[in-house]
């Protein structure tokens, strides 16, 4: 991917999230830029993430679909939603200690839900594994797990995204 046309986006500091987050030190600490109309994130996934030897475990194969699709519906809809269902399909095996890409885009929408789609790249371009997500928007009231602080962070987050 051409690196002039790479926009970092903006990420919360300090949280546990596995995929994300800054502060769980067992963590992905997954970056993203857009590019185009993807959202996408560059990982090298080391040995702690191995299933069968040399090659991803398919549970970190799905979270960095679910991660992805995620932060593609941040990026382009800054709104407040969770996963609903997901469906991968595993193409090719997933080596660990090579770069991969991981890239999410939108597929379909409603005024409820929202579907996006995610795809696992080597680095020849490849795709290794694909999955189709449903995500349903969730209005703040109701995320009563969730801290007001992060969910004020997500707003603010939101805010930072649309400059």
């Amino acid at each position: 991917m051409d690196n002039v046309k790479k926009v970092p986006l903006k990420k919360l500091t300090g949280h546990g999230c596995f995929a994300c987050g800054t502060a769980n030190p067992i963590g992905l600490n997954m970056k993203f830029y857009r590019y185009e109309n993807f959202v996408c994130s560059e990982i090298i996934l080391g040995k702690q993430y191995e299933g069968w030897e040399n090659m991803a475990h398919g549970g970190i194969i799905s979270t960095l679909l679910d991660e992805v699709m995620s932060w593609t519906i941040i990026y382009f809809k800054r709104d407040f939603f969770v996963t609903r269902k997901m469906e991968v399909k595993y193409i090719r095996p997933v080596s660990i200690e090579e770069p991969i890409v991981v890239r999410g885009r939108i597929q379909e929408e409603n005024e409820r839900s929202i579907k996006a789609r995610g795809e696992l790249l080597d680095k020849e371009g490849k795709i290794l594994a694909r999955s189709v997500g449903e995500f349903v928007f969730v209005p703040e009231e109701r995320l009563s797990n969730v801290s007001e602080r992060l969910k004020q962070e997500m707003k603010d987050l939101f805010k930072v995204l649309d400059s």
